[in-house]
């Protein structure tokens, strides 16, 4: 099992810049692949990026591509999403996620075993 714990949201000014951090503890970090997911008011839960155990391959939802990039680092336990060109629609909750199994760019909410419990980011325009 891995306790995920999010930081780093916070109220930005459109076209400004966050990094989201996410710290694990527990199990082996680099065991799992990692997930960022995103939830807005009234909306479902979409995918952002998606990171492999070793941090080697990427995939990054279309809306975001460009724009932000998911890293990790493993002798922190830490993911991140850098987040640059930020938009009023990229105003969420922002939740980091664990997944067991390391292939395949797995994108759905159903795919994540373990998840933090949310960071705020609102983009003012």
């Amino acid at each position: 099992q891995v306790q995920l714990v999010e930081s780093g949201g916070g109220l930005v000014q459109a076209g400004g810049s966050l990094r989201l951090s996410c710290a694990a503890s527990g199990r082996t970090f680099s065991s799992y692949a990692m997930g960022w997911f995103r939830q807005a008011p009234g909306k479902e839960r979409e995918f952002v990026a998606r990171i492999t155990r070793s941090g080697g391959v990427t995939y990054h939802a279309d809306s975001v591509k460009g724009r932000f990039t998911i890293s990790r680092d493993n002798a922190k336990n830490t993911v991140y999403l850098q987040m640059n060109s930020l938009k009023p629609e990229d105003t969420a909750v922002y939740y980091c996620a664990a997944d067991t199994t390391a292939w395949g760019a797995r994108v759905r909410r159903d795919d994540y075993e373990y998840w933090g419990q949310g960071t705020q980011v609102t983009v003012s325009s």
